[in-house]
């Protein structure tokens, strides 16, 4: 390397990741999430035009820029095109790619290993092996979870024994890395060694059921990072070693307060078995019948109420309603009605997914509360207007100690004074359990597109006056 060059590469690594940092902290709210995702974007731009500097690169510069271009147009095609509804599933795709380029970079590094290109300590061996092991399986795991919001797979899926067979695939993929940081790396060892941490990522997704969707690409993107910030210390890159450790460690704090969020362990999303209600939760616990309310109605209870709560959930996605919905509330707010927002951590398919939606509304940041804040409101509501949303609002986790939900937090809709169910028929949602919200006496259901709801509500509202 150039002298110039000795002080360059690193200089220039060390700030981006330093801007790594600073557009994650700028992510943690909404009102700066723009800024820091600006500060990120220039940061990986600079950690990928210094690496064309880096000594390792050895002169491949053509396949670096034919890889950037194709894969930077088809990035920026797909994202210009993506519909809101199909956000999470590109959001698990991109963390598998992540993981899955850690782990073609753990193989390209463990063949130069066995061909002897280059020498690796034993503890640079083992976080290879540890960070191939680690991408791979969020590599598998996330293609399985695109698979399954996309609707190509079923939401959850067992066979007997499953737990133990997992068991034996998960420990020999360990044994297979314990082979190959004990007696070196072969090419039919790495293939096998592979393979099975593949089959672990597989095995351990599908299981999991639609509704813990959210943890589960979260928990992805954590393990991305960590597999990235490994190939960063087996590169020797520290700007890698940064951003990856950084994104990890941010993952798993998130994916650890979703879990909170659910009332649940990240081992009992993974292992126990919660998607079984995607197939067999019992509907007996409700009891009653549902009851309608035409558009109009439900419009008159809305324009002459004081306080309104808007509950969004999947179905606002799936609609692409958000607009729709902050046109009735400015024109709501326009006659006097206090309108705010309600977002549980886990509503929609992934993290923010909510709040992605409404903020491209444009909907102010100071309308929108989480559970904590705006539980406490709902006794004093006039109406709840719930959009979609089902496991988050279904009072089944307080009342029902059977339900698969039972003890997680959600939104107390229930206990306002009259509650509006926007949906598009009268199937049990996303997670296949039974909501006992629609049969209580202060609910009444608004079938249909909320979309179309929504254009309805505002037509009855103004033709009051």
């Amino acid at each position: 390397m150039m002298p110039a060059l000795d002080f360059l590469v690193p200089a220039v690594y060390f700030a981006a990741a330093v801007m790594f940092i600073y557009g994650l902290k700028g992510m943690s709210s909404p009102v700066t999430a723009r800024s820091g995702m600006i500060w990120a974007g220039v940061a990986m731009l600079l950690a990928v035009l210094v690496t064309f500097f880096h000594p390792k690169v050895e002169g491949n510069y053509l396949l670096m820029i034919i890889a950037l271009v194709s894969a930077s147009a088809v990035a920026w095609w797909w994202a210009r095109i993506v519909a809101m509804t199909d956000m999470p599933q590109m959001i698990a795709l991109y963390n598998g790619m992540g993981g899955g380029s850690a782990a073609a970079i753990a193989a390209v590094e463990l063949l130069k290993l066995h061909s002897g290109q280059v020498q690796m300590v034993p503890t640079t061996l083992l976080v290879a092996c540890f960070g191939a092991i680690i991408g791979s399986i969020a590599f598998s795991g996330s293609m399985v979870a695109y698979a399954k919001l996309q609707g190509w797979m079923r939401k959850s899926w067992r066979f007997p024994g499953q737990q133990a067979f997992n068991l034996l695939v998960f420990a020999a993929t360990i044994g297979l890395g314990v082979w190959i940081f004990i007696d070196g790396p072969t090419p039919t060892l790495l293939l096998l060694f592979f393979m099975a941490s593949l089959l672990a990522g597989i095995l351990l997704t599908v299981p999991i059921g639609g509704a813990d969707m959210p943890v589960v690409i979260s928990l992805y993107n954590a393990l991305t990072g960590l597999a990235v910030g490994f190939k960063g210390y087996v590169l020797e890159i520290p700007a890698l070693m940064i951003a990856g450790i950084v994104v990890g460690a941010a993952g798993t704090v998130l994916t650890q307060l979703m879990a909170k969020a659910m009332n649940r362990s990240l081992t009992n999303v993974l292992f126990a078995g919660f998607g079984k209600a995607d197939e067999d939760a019992a509907a007996g616990a409700a009891s009653g019948e549902m009851r309608a309310i035409d558009a109009t109605d439900a419009a008159i209870q809305m324009a002459y109420a004081e306080k309104v709560i808007i509950v969004p959930g999947y179905g606002l996605a799936v609609a692409q309603a958000q607009h729709k919905i902050w046109e009735l509330t400015e024109l709501l707010t326009s006659r006097g009605v206090k309108v705010t927002f309600a977002i549980h951590p886990v509503a929609g398919r992934m993290p923010g997914h909510m709040n992605v939606l409404l903020a491209e509304a444009g909907v102010p940041y100071d309308l929108i509360y989480d559970l904590e804040d705006i539980n406490a409101q709902f006794p004093t509501t006039d109406v709840a207007l719930v959009i979609g949303a089902n496991d988050v609002v279904n009072p089944a986790a307080r009342k029902d100690s059977s339900s698969p939900i039972f003890g997680m937090p959600i939104l107390d809709v229930d206990r306002s004074r009259n509650c509006i169910v926007v949906k598009r028929g009268k199937g049990t949602g996303f997670s296949g359990i039974e909501n006992l919200l629609f049969f209580e006496d202060n609910t009444r259901m608004l079938y249909g597109d909320a979309q179309k709801v929504a254009q309805a509500l505002i037509a009855g509202i103004k033709s009051l006056g």
